[in-house]
C-alpha cells in the first residue's frame, strides 16, 4: 500500500493524500486503491487554472456580484441589547478594507473540560467579563466634611459578581494610586461603605470630584475589553460569546481552549498569533459572511484576496492606501482613486508605465496579457547530434 501511495507523492498535495488514507477500508485491495487514487488524481487535474485565466477578474466578479445581494442588516442575539453583530455587506466591507476599529468586536471563547461541559459556566463567565466598580457600587457620593468619596455596595451585589469586599479594595488601589480606603459595615442595609480618600491632596472640592471619577472608571476584575458574555450551548459543548475582544489576555486564561478560541478583529489576530493566521482570519470571516447570507462564493476566490491582502507580511485592505499604493503602474493606481493625483506626480518625476498588467492595458484599448494575449516562449535548440568526422 505504501509503495503505491508513493507513486502518487509528487502528483497529489500531501493533505488530499492523508484524507485518501483516512478514509479507506482497512483491508481494500491493491486494484481498488489504485483506480481511487487515479480517480482522485483526474478531479485533482481538473481544479486546476488554465495557463494566462484572468484569476483576478473571475474572484473580483464572484465576490462583487452576489456582494449586490447582500443585506445591511446587524445581527442582535434574542433578547440580549447589548449583544450584536455586524453582518452582511458592512462586514465585508470591514474586512476588505482593513479596518481596524470594527463596529462590534466579538469573541467565541471555547473551554477545557469540565467547564466546557456547563461546570460553574456562570462563574467562569464573569470573571472573564470586564467588572468596574459602577456595575455593582449602588451609590458614590461626596462627604465635604471629611474630604472623601464615600462608595456604597450591597452584600448581594457583591455575591453575583463573585467578589469580596478585600478584593474590590486591593483592586481600587492598584487602579488608583496614592488611595487610602477604609471599609465601614452597613449591618441594618446589608451593605459595605468604602471611604477612599487620596493620601497627597487635601479637602479640595475639585479634586474631590476628579477623584469620583477615577473611581467610576475603577477596573476591579476580568479581561479589559470585554463589556458583555454570553454563554451559549452549542450541541455538546458551551462557548462563551462575548462582546468587545482581548485575545492576548483571554488565551492567557487557564481554562481557555487555546487552539479554538477565536476573535472577528483581524488586526488582533495579527498582532498575536501572526500573519498566517490573520490570513485565515480573512478567509474565514469573509466565508462565513458569505454562508450567512445564503451565497455561495468559491473559497480559492476568497483565498486569493486573503493572500493578496497579507503578501507584505502585514494586513493591507483592497484601499488606495493599501495594495493599491503599492502597484507598479501608474494608471493602475490612477484607475482606483484620485486619478489627477497620481496622473501629475508621475508626469512631475518622469515615471514610466510598462504596462504589464489587465487594467492599464484596457485603459490603452490594447489586448491584456492574458489567456492567447500571453507572451510566447521562443527559444533555439542547439543541435546535439555529433558530425561525421
Amino acid at each position: 500500500m505504501k509503495k503505491i501511495f508513493d507513486e502518487y507523492a509528487d502528483k497529489l498535495p500531501q493533505k488530499i493524500i492523508e484524507e485518501v488514507k483516512q478514509n479507506i477500508p482497512e483491508n481494500i485491495s491493491e486494484t481498488k486503491l489504485r483506480k481511487i487514487l487515479e480517480q482522485v488524481f483526474e478531479e485533482y487535474k481538473k481544479s486546476w487554472v488554465e495557463p494566462g485565466e484572468s484569476v483576478g477578474l473571475v474572484g473580483a466578479e464572484s465576490i462583487g456580484e452576489p456582494g449586490t445581494q447582500m443585506t445591511l442588516n446587524t445581527f442582535h442575539f434574542a433578547g440580549v441589547a447589548e449583544m450584536n453583530v455586524t453582518t452582511g455587506l458592512p462586514r465585508v466591507i470591514e474586512i476588505l478594507d482593513a479596518r481596524s476599529g470594527i463596529k462590534t468586536p466579538i469573541m467565541e471563547i471555547h473551554l477545557k473540560e469540565p467547564y466546557s461541559k456547563g461546570k460553574d459556566i456562570r462563574k467562569i463567565a464573569m470573571q472573564i467579563r470586564e467588572t468596574k466598580l459602577p456595575d455593582f457600587a449602588s451609590e458614590f457620593s461626596i462627604n465635604i466634611a471629611e474630604g472623601s468619596v464615600d462608595i456604597k455596595i450591597k452584600k448581594a451585589d457583591l455575591a453575583e459578581f463573585e467578589l469580596d469586599i478585600e478584593k474590590v479594595k486591593d483592586a481600587l488601589k492598584s487602579s488608583v494610586k496614592g488611595l487610602n480606603i477604609k471599609v465601614k459595615e452597613e449591618k441594618e442595609e446589608d451593605a459595605y461603605t468604602l471611604i477612599a480618600k487620596k493620601k497627597d491632596e487635601g479637602d479640595d472640592l475639585n479634586e474631590l470630584y476628579k477623584l469620583k471619577d477615577k473611581l467610576k472608571n475603577a477596573f476591579i476584575q476580568g479581561v479589559k475589553g470585554i463589556v458583555y458574555v454570553l454563554p451559549v450551548k452549542r450541541q455538546e459543548e458551551f462557548v462563551i460569546m462575548t462582546s468587545g475582544s482581548n485575545l492576548a489576555k483571554v488565551l492567557e486564561l487557564d481554562f481557555v481552549d487555546k487552539t479554538q478560541t477565536v476573535t472577528n478583529d483581524i488586526f488582533e489576530i495579527a498582532a498575536v498569533l501572526g500573519i498566517e493566521a490573520a490570513r485565515q482570519g480573512i478567509i474565514n470571516e469573509t466565508s462565513g459572511v458569505m454562508k450567512t447570507q445564503g451565497l455561495n462564493v468559491d473559497i480559492r476566490h476568497l483565498m486569493l484576496v486573503a493572500d493578496t491582502m497579507c503578501a507584505s507580511g502585514v494586513v493591507k485592505g483592497v484601499t488606495r492606501y493599501g495594495v493599491i499604493k503599492e502597484k507598479s503602474s501608474v494608471l493602475a493606481r490612477a484607475s482606483f482613486e484620485t486619478p489627477i493625483k497620481h496622473l501629475t506626480q508621475a508626469s512631475i518625476f518622469g515615471i514610466e508605465d510598462e504596462l504589464n498588467s489587465v487594467i492599464e492595458n484596457v485603459m490603452m484599448n490594447q489586448p491584456v496579457p492574458l489567456g492567447t494575449g500571453l507572451p510566447g516562449l521562443v527559444t533555439k535548440f542547439k543541435n546535439t547530434e555529433e558530425k561525421p568526422k
